[in-house]
């Protein structure tokens, strides 16, 4: 499952993941731009969901999103794989790019106080996930196309810590705030879909 990957590899995964990052840039900055341009919102949230517990520890699951990235080059082992991945998540951010604009959301979730020690991680990763970029949830759908492909080369314990990971981050999205159930729903099915096809 885990190998240390040559310099070689370690080179193409790098190019790979800025050329993917870039991407993703372009299609969450400019979604949310260009959302952020008209007033035109689609209700996407239960009125119960706005009263979620916000549990601001839960910042930990949300971020635990980028130790997934970094473990793609010691978990697949081929460039043939890594550029199957590469796009994969490329075809999956351009399908939330434009359910972002078919479907203009914002959250209705009341705003928060200090939340002590957790106040800098949480306002920073609110910060990064813009706010009008709800349905699907991207970030449980990128969590998702990586859980499933690293499930594939996992043993069967393996595969159930794995699904376990992906289960705590999109529980992350809840409980801090940052997506609603229809989100979650949504970016799972998407994330799915992107590896079978």
């Amino acid at each position: 499952f885990w190998r240390w990957p040559g310099r070689g590899h370690l080179g193409h995964y790098a190019l790979l993941g800025l050329a993917v990052s870039l991407w993703f840039e372009f299609i969450f900055a400019g979604a949310n731009w260009i959302t952020s341009q008209h007033a035109m919102r689609v209700r996407v949230h239960l009125d119960v969901e706005t009263r979620t517990p916000l549990v601001p520890a839960a910042v930990l699951g949300y971020t635990s999103i980028y130790l997934l990235f970094g473990a793609i080059p010691f978990v697949l082992h081929t460039r043939r794989e890594l550029r199957a991945l590469a796009a994969t998540l490329a075809a999956v951010m351009l399908v939330a790019g434009v359910c972002f604009l078919v479907f203009p959301a914002a959250s209705a979730f009341p705003p928060t106080g200090d939340m002590g020690a957790w106040d800098g991680p949480v306002r920073f990763t609110r910060w990064v996930a813009l706010p009008n970029n709800l349905v699907p949830s991207l970030h449980v759908a990128l969590a998702v196309v990586c859980v499933a492909v690293f499930a594939c080369h996992a043993g069967q314990s393996g595969k159930v810590l794995l699904w376990l990971w992906a289960a705590v981050i999109a529980a992350s999205t809840l409980l801090l705030h940052q997506h609603y159930l229809l989100d979650v729903v949504t970016g799972l099915a998407l994330g799915l879909a992107g590896v079978r096809w």
